[in-house]
Order: structure tokens, then sequence, then C-alpha cells
């Protein structure tokens, strides 16, 4: 498998992709979900994995810029939550405040999930200000397996576990709505 391939199937998490969709269709309320907000915030609720290119760059997984490091940090999250929601108010025509809180929840939710996991070393949280890696005190997720190693029988179980915990966030983003609600 090649490397573009592998670092899709490692940033590929089904619960982060089902909170954009989800923030899609909170923001748009059209009676269909909306495709163009529901992809853009899909993508955001993925950014915080552009970290995995650090592993091409010889960057350890601890590092401050390593895996889960400063791009899983809340103060990464408000500002592409921010910046993102600029962009989507204005093509959108939501009020930014709605769009603030849609884009920035969206982008937060990333490391919380993965603080959520049973793997790895944690997430760090509060990065710039300090370089710890925190887990949540609930662990429930399986921590997923990077790259092409997400093709096996292990990525496979963690995609299954994903899709049952987010198939009721799932159906309320796609459940079509009446055209007066």
């Amino acid at each position: 498998m090649d490397s573009a391939a592998s670092t899709m199937l490692a940033v590929a998490s089904l619960a982060h992709v089902v909170v954009g969709m989800a923030g899609g269709r909170a923001l748009d309320r059209s009676p269909r979900l909306p495709w163009w907000p529901t992809i853009a915030l899909a993508i955001l609720s993925l950014l915080a994995d552009v970290d995995v290119l650090a592993f091409r760059f010889g960057i350890p997984y601890a590092a401050p810029f390593g895996h889960r490091g400063a791009t899983h940090s809340l103060a990464f999250a408000m500002l592409v939550g921010m910046t993102a929601a600029m962009l989507l108010a204005r093509e959108g025509r939501w009020s930014f405040s709605r769009t603030a809180v849609v884009a920035c929840t969206v982008a937060v939710s990333h490391p919380v999930l993965d603080a959520m996991t049973d793997g790895g070393l944690g997430v760090a949280l509060l990065w710039p200000f300090s370089n710890a890696r925190f887990f949540a005190p609930w662990r429930p997720i399986p921590v997923a397996p990077i790259g092409a190693r997400m093709l096996s029988s292990r990525g496979f179980h963690v995609l299954w576990i994903e899709a049952i915990a987010s198939l009721p966030l799932l159906v309320w983003a796609v459940w079509p709505r009446r055209a007066d609600s």
C-alpha cells in the first residue's frame, strides 16, 4: 500500500467523521443533510490527525509535535475551529456565533474522543502550556491501529465498535427533516 493510502487509513476514524456529519446537520437546518458544510466539518473533525505526518519526518510519537501532541490540544482545536467558523459562516450565511460553536465543538471532539481510547500515550490537551499527555477517566474506545494496519482484524474490530457507538449520532445526522422544522 502506498504511503498516501496508508496515511488516509491512519486518520480515517468513523467516530470523528460522524461528529463532523452531525455538525453539518446542526449548522444547516435544511430538510436534507447539507453536503458541503458536512464535508467541511468532517475534514475539520479529522484535522488533528495531520500529525501522523510527523512519523514520515522522524518525529517521535512522544514529542510535542508527535502523534496526539500539539494538534490534539484544545488551543489547536479552538484555532482551527474559529478559522473554519469564519469561512463557513461567510459562505453559508449563518451567524458567526452559531457557526463558531458548531465548528469548535467538532474540532474539540477529536482530542476528547482520542483521550477516551485505551492505548497510546495520551493527548496533549494543554499544549502549548504543557506537554503532559492526558487520558479521560473513562476509556471505552479501543485505540485504532495506525496506517495500513487499520486493514487488520484489529482495525476492523475498532471500526465495528466505533460504528455501534456512533450509530445514534449518525442516524440523527442523516435522518431527513420536515421542511418546516
